[in-house]
């Protein structure tokens, strides 16, 4: 199969909002500002594991920088998570809301939180692998 894992996805904000969603995706989900392109509009590259996943994209309505239609379908993002009962006492500790959401019958536990904009953050938990590295749900 050619599709293995999602790469990264982009989120749209102007200039005003980025600073409030690099540090969301930092400090709240804990990725890592790192290396971008030379791209002709503020933004920034935001990664795991050395991975960029999450990139914030500052538009600006310059002939540099065409606006193109927004892309409002997206429901919500999932990230592949470790570590429950630690992110839950992370989140906890940063006043950021969430929802529990346990899979019945099967071995995976989610956490559901919003971005500064809105967008529904899912973090998604293996029970097995959790088991494993120490800690159930």
């Amino acid at each position: 199969m050619p599709v293995t894992a999602l790469h990264h996805y982009t989120i749209r904000c102007t200039p005003d909002e980025l600073p409030a969603l690099v540090d969301f995706y930092t400090r709240v989900m804990r990725l890592e500002a790192g290396a971008r392109p030379e791209i002709p509009a503020p933004g920034a590259w935001l990664y795991a594991e050395g991975q960029p996943i999450v990139h914030l994209f500052a538009h600006l309505a310059t002939p540099d920088v065409p606006r193109q239609p927004v892309t409002g379908h997206v429901d919500h993002i999932s990230f592949r998570s470790r570590g429950l009962h630690e992110m839950r006492a992370h989140l906890d500790a940063q006043g950021v809301p969430y929802l529990e959401a346990p899979i019945p019958g099967w071995d995976i536990h989610q956490l559901f939180l919003n971005d500064p904009r809105g967008l529904k953050i899912e973090m998604t938990f293996w029970l097995d692998e959790e088991a494993q590295e120490g800690g159930a749900a």
